[in-house]
């Protein structure tokens, strides 16, 4: 095949939601679907049931909730599949956001008994600023939900965005017999299925089939009848253009427990979500303007993460890499754009979860992981074409800082090589004060249960014992890179600073402190992201 037919053949997705809006136990379910697993795991591991393939953690299987994000690649019917679930706490949305520049489309979940949750409006506020096509799923219909069209008004109204009814539950809760198809004018009746790891048995019917009335009781049935009939009235209408462009978004009803309307979404969505878009690359004067085409003949793509002790057998590194353009080849030879050396990509991987296999060619749109290039950070570019650079991964200001203090000194290699490769990840951040008097490291991050993460993993993969200490900092900006410092004062208990690419900035003991310097020093621009 061409570059072109095989881009046309990806399709490269996210999977986000609040927390426990059920966006693992889909993401189980299209691997069931899609042949990849002949069981699907559960987010909550009990005897006799197989664990996710996307939170492989020991401590996400302990929680029950995905604390890194996840690629899952697979084939289905003619389609590759790349499949990221992330997580969904709020904690770790910086690796959310990250994933969120390296995929084509994203379904959303949304827990149909309590509707749009503040989270589902932070990452929507991310998928809309990036015009990333929506795909909605009303999840967990098998229990009491809200009224859907009060649930399609909430998409409207809360989120901003058109909402067009792909299918329409027949109940819910103790009541839900399944969904109408307003695409095919098809009724598919729910059957519930314990502990819902197999595909579960369908019936399809039309609307008006004894078996439908039969199914429902003739209030409900009316009601049913009503809501669709306003829907085609003054529902929104399907428009495919609006939604590869960001401004509607189809809507699913189902349950992903028990795999009811899930093999009807997969299908759907790939049927519609957009092939890998073009990307664009930085010019010489630092604004947007070169539009990469998928099929460019030179291969492309940037890093958007990066995992360590994936394998904790061989303490490996593997940078995740979103191609951009053209085709990847085993040990083929790149430039490295931040340091414009070159760099041969030969122990490459295809992945799934914890497992991979070694890749031989891959093409836009696709995510591959490079082992072995520890040179190689979250954001950078690698290319055959050295005119190409990528600037997709946002930054965001952390919001907690406390001293990492090591507990056995005779160990501190251990400890040392551990944070090295935790901070490579991102998952918090380095901060080293300009005074020099500091003795153990500062780690800032977006959210205290990172720390929780840092603390289980460097013992649990480096047996380095540590615990936290707090710091009076609450804040922290960004200073202009030429400033100079050395005759600034600070309110008391803030202090200047490096952040983890030795930028200048200031750790602020409050609000109070912070607008102090502004008053005192107006001239001096303070920035809430990287300069």
């Amino acid at each position: 095949m061409s570059i072109k037919s095989e881009v046309a053949r990806r399709r490269t997705f996210a999977i986000i939601s609040h927390p426990d809006a059920g966006k693992t136990t889909l993401t189980e379910k299209f691997l069931l679907y899609g042949g990849a697993k002949k069981l699907a795991g559960s987010v909550t591991e009990k005897k006799h049931q197989s664990s996710t393939s996307s939170d492989w953690m020991e401590m996400e299987k302990k929680r029950g909730i995905s604390i890194s994000s996840t690629v899952l690649q697979f084939e289905y019917d003619d389609y590759v599949v790349n499949l990221l679930d992330t997580p969904g706490h709020k904690d770790f949305s910086e690796d959310t956001y990250r994933v969120l520049t390296a995929v084509d489309a994203v379904i959303m979940v949304v827990d149909a008994g309590k509707g749009i949750e503040n989270q589902t409006k932070k990452l929507f506020s991310i998928c809309k600023k990036r015009e990333i096509p929506i795909f909605t799923l009303m999840n967990k219909l098998d229990r009491p939900a809200k009224d859907p069209l009060e649930l399609i008004d909430e998409l409207e109204s809360v989120l901003g965005i058109n909402a067009f009814a792909v299918n329409w539950p027949l109940g819910s809760g103790d009541d839900f017999k399944g969904i109408f198809d307003r695409i095919k004018h098809e009724v598919h009746l729910f059957e519930h299925v314990p502990g819902g790891a197999y595909k579960a048995p369908m019936e399809v019917t039309g609307i008006e089939d004894p078996l439908v009335r039969e199914a429902l009781d003739s209030d409900a049935y009316k009601v049913i009848v009503e809501d669709l009939d306003l829907l085609e009235g003054a529902g929104a209408i399907f428009d495919l253009e609006q939604v590869l462009a960001g401004k509607l978004t189809p809507v699913f009803f189902g349950s992903a427990i028990n795999n009811f309307g899930i093999q009807y979404i997969l299908d759907q969505f790939l049927k519609y979500a957009n092939q890998p878009s073009n990307r664009f690359s930085l010019s010489t004067d630092g604004s947007k303007s070169l539009e990469v085409q998928t099929d460019h003949p030179k291969f492309s793509g940037f890093v958007f993460k990066i995992q360590a002790n994936m394998d904790p057998k061989h303490r490996d590194r593997i940078a995740f890499i979103r191609i951009c353009s053209g085709k990847f080849t085993r040990d083929l030879s790149v430039t490295h754009a931040r340091t414009k050396k070159k760099i041969r990509l030969s122990s490459s991987h295809k992945l799934f979860g914890q497992e991979r296999e070694t890749v031989e060619e891959a093409y836009a749109g696709d995510i591959i992981g490079v082992i072995g290039h520890s040179s190689l950070r979250i954001g950078d570019t690698v290319t055959e074409d050295a005119q190409l650079l990528y600037d997709e991964i946002p930054s965001f200001a952390p919001e907690h800082f406390k001293y990492l203090v090591n507990e056995e000194v005779l160990q501190f290699k251990r400890f040392k090589q551990g944070l090295d490769q935790l901070l490579q990840e991102g998952v918090v951040q380095n901060i080293t004060l300009s005074s020099g008097l500091q003795q153990a490291p500062i780690l800032a991050a977006v959210g205290p249960l990172q720390y929780e993460v840092v603390k289980y993993r460097l013992e649990s993969e480096y047996s380095a014992k540590t615990h936290f200490e707090d710091t009076s900092w609450t804040s922290i900006c960004w200073l202009e890179p030429d400033l100079d410092t050395v005759n600034l004062k600070l309110p008391s208990g803030s202090v200047f600073a490096k952040d983890s690419h030795d930028r200048n900035v200031i750790l602020f003991a409050g609000d109070w402190a912070k607008n102090m310097f502004q008053s005192d020093n107006p001239k001096i621009k303070l920035s809430l992201e990287p300069i």
